[in-house]
């Protein structure tokens, strides 16, 4: 303890700390306690003669870790002379235990949350230019040790090259560690002086972690240096405009909420950044980058004076202008940029600026720079006021990243973010879900993917992804995306295909289609109101999954198997056959406009290859405006249950397919048992065989018999499956008596003999 400790009853005493960083006790300043933790003051009462620890020594410890640090020291006998509170650490003041080599200043005692007495001695060594946590309740009690006489200056002990300077006073040149990453001499040199001194209880040997650098595998040490910062919770405007609590943190936790964030948590991620972030540092020691255009002089006591001169900042710009960042570094640069005013002291700053600050200052020459900006005035979006709305995508680690310092620049120049939406991604993994490395052979290129299986893959995978995760590729995976994209356009082919026979005048009003075309419809409108919802919470998975539900299940599988007759077969004049069509048009329409975003080249092709007269693109066009009235739930509901009872029919088929009973569904004509009563009733006025493609069907009120097929989850369906009567139609392949009823076509049945009758009147030999 100093002289300057006022209190006698612990004189002579010395508070013990425990190190494994010999090298930062040049670097001492303070010693940490808790006021959670019992002290006391203990006696050696027998030691050897040869020991560091001598009887008589009075030392202050954590009472929890007394024993063992004594037992280190190799202490035989000691007893406990008084507890020492910790209102009596927090007036206590120390002397250097290097003090006789020039670290002749008061050391006080200071309590900190981040003391515990788990291991050591209880009282922690503070170095605060060597460890955040010194650094942090250095400064937290700065203003109380200046009011004490302590002088609060951090000192600079460790150059750049890992030498002590002239700040570690008996040390100066000692390598803390040398340029090869290697242990220098620092260590040894002041253990010895500590011997010396006679300032050293124990001493051993321990194996710990140490922070080494992720690309040289070489430790590394901390040290302070001077830095440039933004204040996060300083008021930002001054004199009439200075508002209390007008703080960078405040902007930007109010611009936080006035964003749009997708996914929603990202909010409450880049929020939790900003609330417990210190001061941004935003200078660094680097040979190459964006210099801090600044010109300094020294006050004295550790405070500089900027140089704030317009016609000085003026040549600055014209020299960046017209040779680029590196007129900053250039000889002469000095006396050019400072023209008369050379002789003042002023000596030009050679840091760089955070690469982070360069990143988030495009907002400002992106989104307001007319020039730039003016290829995108065809697609922006405005909002309120007309400003146009701004978008940021990137990556997660953004969140830490652009988004961080775009938002602080933003709202420190202009008081708001400079985004509007923020929609973040997560990280492509392997198929094992693995992060790729070239070193482990699973890298995936996007490039190879395009040249193999074109564009619109990538886009079809990204678009299915939950992106809002991480996401996986490979392979197989890529192989199912191809799967399903096959389907897709051979879905969109088979309307092109039918679509090229509409025309304009065959249109039918919604009012004269049959049922089925009606229930197209309706789900035409469902998926309008997903699709819409969807693109505006860029929710592209949802897209994607219901499009191609829609596309191979509701049309491929069910519509299209349906209507292949009526298209195929039926009269030019039928209104079935035009319906038809009429709702292919506005499917093709819609399902090729929503898919545009996400398979450009696709859609484009589909789209050139409909109207190909035209100079239009898809991509100029709007998502069709799908009635409101096509909506009709009780329709749908019917066409629910019409569906359940076609799957069972299915099914039995399948049976009699596989028995090789019948060869195609258009052999049999089924007996269907419906017992229950809605179903029933949804069925009883279709065309059952219309619907589940075969030559007949007859819907009988009823159980059913026994033996009939039946399917757990649609209960109350029966069917007995039994084979059409007749002969097969040559054009249509049903199977039906009526076959030869026509003697103009013997071959085929009524409604076919009026088909082809009417497309002879249309043949140039009927002229």
């Amino acid at each position: 303890l100093s002289p300057r400790a006022g209190r006698g009853d612990l004189a002579g005493a010395s508070v013990v700390i425990w190190t494994t960083t010999p090298w930062t006790l040049p670097g001492n300043r303070a010693i940490s306690f808790s006021h959670k933790i019992g002290y006391g003051l203990y006696k050696v009462t027998d030691a050897p003669a040869d020991n560091w620890a001598k009887t008589g020594d009075l030392l202050i410890l954590a009472d929890k870790l007394a024993e063992d640090v004594l037992k280190q020291a190799r202490v035989v006998a000691f007893e406990k002379v008084q507890a020492v509170s910790a209102d009596i650490l927090a007036g206590l003041v120390c002397d250097h235990p290097l003090k006789s080599l020039g670290y002749d200043f008061a050391v006080p005692l200071l309590d900190g949350e981040h003391v515990d007495d788990s291991t050591g001695t209880g009282f922690v060594h503070t170095a605060p230019g060597h460890g955040r946590e010194d650094f942090e309740i250095w400064m937290e009690y700065g203003r109380r040790l200046s009011e004490r006489g302590i002088s609060t200056r951090i000192p600079y002990t460790v150059d750049a090259d890992g030498r002590y300077t002239d700040d570690a006073p008996g040390f100066v040149g000692r390598r803390v560690i040398t340029e090869k990453g290697e242990k220098g001499d620092a260590n040894e040199a002041v253990i010895k002086a500590l011997v010396e001194a006679a300032n050293l209880l124990a001493r051993g040997k321990l194996k710990h972690q140490y922070p080494h650098s992720w690309r040289s595998k070489k430790p590394v040490i901390f040290r302070n240096t001077p830095q440039w910062f933004i204040a996060m919770d300083q008021d930002i405007a001054a004199g009439a405009e200075a508002k209390a609590g007008d703080t960078l943190r405040a902007r930007a936790l109010k611009a936080i909420k006035a964003t749009r964030w997708v996914p929603p948590q990202g909010q409450n991620r880049i929020t939790g950044m900003i609330e417990s972030r210190p001061d941004w540092v935003i200078s660094r020691q680097r040979a190459w980058g964006v210099p801090i255009t600044v010109f300094i002089r020294d006050k004295g006591h550790g405070e500089v004076e900027i140089l704030q001169d317009e016609a000085v900042n003026a040549r600055i710009v014209a020299a960046f202008e017209a040779e680029g960042a590196d007129a900053w570094y250039a000889a002469g640069a000095r006396e050019r940029f400072l023209g008369a005013r050379a002789a003042e002291g002023w000596q030009k700053v050679d840091d760089i600026l955070d690469v982070w600050f360069d990143s988030g200052s495009t907002h400002a020459f992106v989104l307001e720079d007319p020039e730039n900006f003016a290829t995108l005035a065809g697609i922006r979006r405005k909002v309120d006021g007309g400003r146009d709305q701004v978008m940021y995508l990137e990556g997660s680690d953004q969140h830490r990243g652009w988004f961080h310092s775009s938002l602080l620049e933003s709202c420190g120049t202009r008081g708001r973010a400079p985004f509007d939406v923020v929609v973040t991604h997560g990280f492509t993994l392997d198929e094992q879900g693995r992060k790729m490395s070239k070193s482990l052979g699973n890298t995936v290129a996007p490039q190879d993917l395009i040249k193999q299986h074109g564009a619109d893959i990538v886009r079809l995978w990204v678009g299915s992804c939950d992106y809002w995760d991480d996401q996986r590729i490979g392979p197989e995976i890529i192989k199912t995306t191809v799967d399903t994209y096959r389907k897709l356009r051979n879905t969109l082919r088979w309307m092109l295909g039918n679509l090229a026979h509409f025309r304009d005048q065959d249109r039918v009003k919604v009012e004269r289609m049959p049922s089925l075309e009606r229930y197209m419809l309706h789900r035409l409108a469902e998926l309008d109101a997903t699709v819409r919802e969807a693109y505006a919470n860029f929710d592209y998975k949802r897209i994607f999954a219901v499009l191609s539900q829609f596309m191979t299940v509701d049309l491929s599988a069910f519509y299209f198997d349906i209507r292949k007759d009526a298209l195929y077969c039926d009269p030019i004049s039928s209104v079935t056959r035009k319906a038809c069509l009429t709702v292919l048009d506005h499917v093709f329409r819609c399902t090729v406009t929503w898919l545009a975003p996400i398979l450009c080249f696709t859609a484009e092709e589909a789209w050139l290859a409909r109207y190909s007269g035209t100079d239009g693109s898809v991509h100029l066009e709007t998502f069709p405006e799908v009635p409101e009235s096509w909506r009709n739930e009780g329709l749908a509901e019917t066409w629910r249950k019409a569906r359940a009872v076609r799957r069972v029919v299915t099914g039995a088929l399948e049976l009699e397919r596989a028995g090789k009973r019948i060869g195609s569904s258009l052999e049999a004509d089924p007996l269907v048992y419906v017992s229950d009563d809605d179903l029933f009733r949804a069925v009883v006025d279709l065309d059952l065989a219309e619907i589940c493609i075969t030559s007949g069907a007859s819907l009988i009120e009823g159980d059913g018999p026994e033996d009939a097929f039946r399917l757990a989850e649609v209960p109350g369906v029966a069917v007995l499956p039994r084979r059409a009567e007749g002969t097969k139609c040559a054009r249509s392949w049903k199977i039906s008596p009526a076959v030869g009823s026509d003697p103009q076509y013997p071959d085929v049945t009524p409604r076919d003999a009026q088909a082809l009758r009417e497309l002879d009147a249309l043949s140039p030999a009927a002229e």
